[in-house]
């Protein structure tokens, strides 16, 4: 049977995008990565985690990356579809992609809701063919599981990626995109309308709005 890990990166920030990745891998190979040192990105540096993307692209079966754009969030949030709705809906999206002529897939995904057996039900709804799946959607799967790991180095490296075309954009001063990073902070306080309709922001979150409403006041006195 072949493992399937995801993960996402960037869900908390309020600007620049989420994503997710998946890599399908046989248990061997989750052995193998886990020697090497594949584990939850958040306890490597950005230069580990490059080295480690590459082995991961080399040693997995297939793997999957989906961006989630603030727009997007921004749209769905409009619709009533929550951000742990909407990270499932890429979730399937990643599944959908990679389940394609393989017989069995033991699919794990870092499972970003209190809610397990509610968001792995919704999670089903979204999934073309469930017949050859085994999901497992559970809390800390990152660090529980080299597949899991992987995917997670994955998703991490890409959102590095997309945050420093933004850099290049609008400069270093966006800091990480996270609302506790005084960057990011200071950056929205001075632009949170001045790039509001850019697809910089997710404007339905209360901290992009809260900055608009600090910078209406401001203006006001």
């Amino acid at each position: 049977m072949l493992v399937l890990g995801i993960d996402d990166a960037g869900r908390g920030p309020v600007l620049g995008p989420m994503v997710l990745a998946g890599c399908l891998m046989t248990k061997e190979v989750e052995k193998e990565l886990k020697k090497i040192g594949v584990k939850d990105s958040k306890q490597l540096t950005q230069k580990r985690r490059e080295v480690l993307a590459e082995k991961i692209k080399e040693k997995s079966e297939t793997f999957e990356v989906v961006v989630v754009s603030p727009l997007e969030i921004e749209g769905q949030n409009e619709k009533g579809i929550n951000l742990n709705q909407v990270e499932a809906i890429a979730c399937a999206q990643i599944i959908n992609r990679i389940n394609k002529g393989f017989d069995k897939i033991k699919v794990i995904v870092d499972c970003p809701s209190p809610n397990l057996v509610a968001w792995q039900d919704y999670l089903k709804t979204k999934i073309k063919n469930l017949s050859n799946l085994e999901i497992s959607c559970e809390h800390k799967a990152d660090k529980n599981y080299p597949s899991v790991s992987a995917g997670s180095i994955l998703a991490k490296c890409v959102r590095e990626i997309e945050m420093d075309k933004l850099k290049e954009k609008y400069g270093e001063e966006i800091g990480s995109g996270y609302p506790s990073d005084p960057l990011t902070c200071k950056f929205l306080e001075k632009n949170a309308q001045k790039y509001g309709e850019d697809g910089l922001f997710r404007r339905t979150w209360s901290t992009w709005k809260k900055a608009c409403a600090d910078l209406g006041q401001k203006k006001l006195l």
